[in-house]
C-alpha cells in the first residue's frame, strides 16, 4: 500500500555539502529554487542533448527513491553548436583496453585516427571525411587548435585516466571547425583519491602516472604527471613523452565560477618514414605549453560569461636525426565574452571571441629583417567573431538558430546555423540541422618549402555548408543512433602533384599548394548497444561509418581523398569470477585512396604505387580487481595484422603490456 504524507513544501535555494542533507527531504516534497549547473564540467551541445553522468563526487548513500524530473540550463561555451555525439565515455568504457587518447577514438564511427607509430607517438584526427586542419580541438570548451599545423592541434598534455568524455561537436560556425570540432573533458575520479598507475611491456615500453585531486567546500584542484616511453617496434620509432597537468575549479553564490587549467608536454620519437617515407632517419620534438582561465556568474535571468588561453609550442624537425632542419614557435592566444538572458521566448546569447596567432620559423613566414636566433622568418594574423544565438524549447520540441560574422585577414564572412528537433515518446528524439563553417590556411599551407614542395600565398578560406538528421533512442540497458550528413566543401586547400612536363616550369616534379577543387562529402553513421550496472555481460556495442567523397576536378592530391570509406567496430565488456573482466574491440577498416610505397628504404629513385588494403585489428584487455588494486594484461592488434593509416608507414603489430593500477580514495 502506498503511504501518503502531508503536503508540506520545502524549497532549496542551495547545496549544504553534507552527507545529511539528503535525510532532511524525506517524506516531504521538495522544490529546489536554484539549480546550478557547473559548465565547465559538461559542454552544452543542444538543449535536448543527453547529459553523460558526472563523476567529480562521491556516492555516499545509495537510496532508492521516487523518479524526480530535473532540467538544467548550462551556458555554451562555444560560439553555436548544432549538434553533439559522444566519443568516449570514462564511466561507460573504463575497462575497454585502451592506452591512449587514440586508442579511445579508433573505435568511434564519426573519426578517423591516423597514427604514425605507436601509442599515441603522432597522430591526426579527421572527422567525417575531412582532413586533420579541418578539425578544432578543444580542452574543456577552450580552443587549442594550433594555427601552424593541424598535426599538433590534439598534443594535448592529459592522459586517459584524466579524461572523462570527448564529444563531437558538430556544425560550429566560424573560423577552424571547417569539419567539426573534437571537445576533450577533464574531472576528478572521485572527489579524494591518489591514483598510480604502472605499466612494462614489449619494445621496452614503459608507462607510469600519478594523478590525484582534493575537493574542499566550493574548491576542487585535479592533478596529474605522467612518463611514456619506448625504444620503437622498429627502426626510429622510439620516443619519450613527458605530461603535467592541472585543474583548479572554484565556486561562490557571490563570485561565480572560476575554471583555471594549466598543462606541459615534452615529446620527442624517431620518425622513421613520417613525412617522407623513403627516408628512415627523421627526428623530431615538440614542447607544448597551455592554459586558461574561464569565469562564469548569474545574475537572475541573466548570465556572464569570459575565458582567457594561451598556448605556447615549440617543434623541432631533424631531415636526419641530430641535424635539425626546420626550428618552429607558435603562440596562439584567445579570449571570449558572451551573455545569456532566458525570457518567455527562450534563451538568446549574445556573444563574440578573439585570437591572435603569431610564429617564428626557419621555414614558414615572411623573412625577418634580423634573425631572431634559430629564427629566420615570421608572421602574425587576427581572428574574431561575433554572433548571437537564440533556442527555443516547448514540450516534446526544440529549436535553435544563430548568425554571426568572421573577421579575418581575408575580410568578413557572414555565418549561420538552424536546428530543430522533436522527441515523440520517451527515449527518442529526432533532429534536423544546417550550418556554414570555414577554416583558414594554416602557416604550413601558405608557407611550407622544400626540395619536393612549393608554398602558395594566394591561398583563401575553405568554406563548407553541412546539413544533417539523425535519430537515437536510450532506454533501459538498450540505446541506438542513426545520422546521415552531407557536406558541401568549396575551396578546399591540398598539395597537388605536377607532373614533370607541367607547364609552369618551378612546379614540374613538385607538389604545389592549392586550392582548385570542391568537395562533396556524404556519410551515414549507425550505432546501438546493451549496458548493464551488473551480470556476466555488462556492455556490448556495435557501430558502422560509411564515407564517400566527389571532388569536382581531376587532379593528383596528397590527402583530400584519403579518407575512411568503411568502419566497422564492436566492442564487448564481461564480468566473470566476482573480480574478473574480460574486454575487447573489434574493427573493420577499408580506406579509400593510394599512396606511393618505396620498397628500398632511404632510395626514393624506386617507387610503387598501391592502394590502401583493408584490415582488422583486435585488441583485448583480462583485468583483475580488489579493494583499492587492479592488474591487467592489455594485447593490441593481436591478429598481428599489417597496416598502415598514413601510406607506407607499416604500424605495430602484436604489442603486450602489463600494468598495475593502485587508487586510494575512491568508492
Amino acid at each position: 500500500m502506498k503511504k501518503s504524507y502531508p503536503e508540506q513544501i520545502f524549497c532549496f535555494k542551495r547545496w549544504n555539502r553534507k552527507g545529511w542533507s539528503a535525510f532532511a527531504s524525506f517524506h516531504r516534497l521538495v522544490m529546489i529554487g536554484v539549480l546550478s549547473v557547473v559548465m565547465s564540467m559538461l559542454l552544452l551541445a543542444t538543449q535536448r542533448a543527453s547529459a553523460q553522468p558526472a563523476d567529480t563526487t562521491v556516492v555516499l548513500r545509495e537510496l532508492r527513491i521516487a523518479e524526480v524530473g530535473i532540467s538544467g540550463r548550462r551556458s555554451a561555451a562555444v560560439r553555436n553548436v548544432v549538434s553533439q555525439t559522444p566519443l568516449f565515455d570514462r564511466k561507460a568504457q573504463a575497462a575497454a583496453p585502451y592506452q591512449t587518447l587514440e586508442s579511445a577514438l579508433r573505435t568511434a564511427p564519426s573519426v578517423d585516427i591516423r597514427e604514425r607509430g605507436g601509442k599515441g607517438t603522432q597522430a591526426d584526427i579527421s572527422i567525417r571525411g575531412g582532413s586533420f586542419d579541418q578539425t578544432m580541438v578543444l580542452l574543456n570548451g577552450i580552443d587549442f587548435t594550433d594555427a601552424r599545423t593541424g598535426h599538433q592541434s590534439h598534443s594535448l598534455p592529459v592522459d586517459l585516466d584524466c579524461i572523462s568524455g570527448i564529444e563531437l561537436l558538430d556544425g560550429i560556425p566560424g573560423v577552424g571547425a571547417y569539419a567539426g570540432a573534437v571537445n576533450i573533458r577533464t574531472a576528478p575520479l572521485a572527489a579524494r583519491y591518489l591514483r598510480f598507475e604502472g605499466v612494462g611491456g614489449q619494445y621496452g615500453y614503459a608507462y607510469g602516472n600519478l594523478s590525484g585531486a582534493v575537493t574542499v567546500g566550493g574548491f576542487t584542484v585535479q592533478t596529474a604527471v605522467s612518463y611514456r616511453r619506448s625504444d620503437g617496434y622498429r627502426h626510429n620509432t622510439d620516443f619519450d613523452t613527458y605530461n603535467a597537468f592541472v585543474r583548479a575549479t572554484y565556486e561562490t553564490q557571490q563570485g561565480g565560477l572560476f575554471d583555471f587549467q594549466a598543462g606541459y608536454q615534452r615529446r620527442s620519437f624517431g620518425s622513421n618514414g613520417f613525412y617522407a617515407v623513403y627516408n628512415p632517419e627523421q627526428w623530431e620534438r615538440t614542447t607544448t605549453a597551455l592554459t586558461s582561465l574561464r569565469w562564469l556568474q548569474r545574475f537572475g535571468r541573466f548570465s556572464l560569461g569570459a575565458a582567457i588561453s594561451y598556448r605556447k609550442n615549440f617543434d623541432r624537425y631533424d631531415w636526419t636525426r641530430g641535424t635539425p632542419m626546420n626550428r618552429h614557435n607558435t603562440d596562439n592566444a584567445g579570449a571570449k565574452l558572451w551573455a545569456d538572458c532566458d525570457w518567455a521566448g527562450g534563451t538568446t546569447t549574445l556573444g563574440g571571441d578573439y585570437a591572435f596567432n603569431h610564429i617564428y620559423s626557419s621555414n614558414l613566414g615572411d623573412l625577418l629583417a634580423v634573425p631572431n636566433g634559430h629564427y629566420t622568418r615570421a608572421k602574425a594574423r587576427h581572428t574574431g567573431n561575433l554572433f548571437l544565438r537564440h533556442s527555443w524549447q516547448r514540450g516534446a520540441w526544440d529549436a535553435a538558430a544563430s548568425g554571426g560574422v568572421s573577421f579575418t585577414p581575408y575580410g568578413e564572412t557572414a555565418l549561420w546555423s538552424v536546428a530543430g528537433g522533436y522527441a515523440p515518446a520517451p527515449g527518442w528524439h529526432v533532429g534536423v540541422g544546417a550550418a556554414q563553417s570555414m577554416r583558414l590556411p594554416t602557416f604550413t599551407d601558405l608557407y611550407y618549402s622544400s626540395p619536393a614542395q612549393i608554398n602558395n600565398l594566394d591561398l583563401m578560406p575553405e568554406k563548407a555548408v553541412t546539413v544533417h538528421a539523425g535519430a537515437r533512442y536510450a532506454k533501459g540497458h538498450w540505446n541506438a543512433s542513426a545520422t546521415a550528413y552531407y557536406r558541401a566543401g568549396r575551396d578546399i586547400i591540398d598539395w597537388v602533384w605536377h607532373a614533370d612536363d607541367d607547364p609552369v616550369e618551378a612546379w614540374r616534379g613538385k607538389w604545389h599548394s592549392e586550392q582548385s577543387s570542391a568537395l562533396d562529402t556524404y556519410g551515414v553513421e549507425l550505432a546501438g548497444g546493451y549496458v548493464a550496472a551488473d551480470g556476466f555481460l555488462r556492455r556490448a556495442t556495435l557501430s558502422y561509418a560509411f564515407v564517400s567523397t566527389d571532388r569536382t576536378s581531376d587532379v593528383i592530391a596528397k590527402s583530400a581523398m584519403d579518407f575512411l570509406r568503411h568502419k566497422a567496430a564492436l566492442s564487448v565488456e564481461v564480468h566473470f569470477l566476482r573480480r574478473m573482466t574480460f574486454a575487447f574491440t573489434a574493427s573493420v577498416a577499408r580506406r579509400n585512396g593510394s599512396y606511393t610505397d618505396y620498397p628500398v628504404s632511404g632510395d626514393a629513385s624506386v617507387s610503387v604505387i598501391r592502394d590502401y588494403e583493408p584490415y582488422f585489428l583486435l585488441d583485448a584487455r583480462l583485468a583483475w580487481e580488489k579493494g583499492i588494486c587492479r592488474l591487467y594484461v592489455d594485447g593490441t592488434n593481436l591478429t598481428d595484422a599489417h597496416h598502415c593509416d598514413m601510406g607506407g608507414i607499416p604500424l605495430p603489430g602484436v604489442w603486450v603490456t602489463g600494468g598495475v593500477v593502485l587508487t586510494i580514495g575512491r568508492r
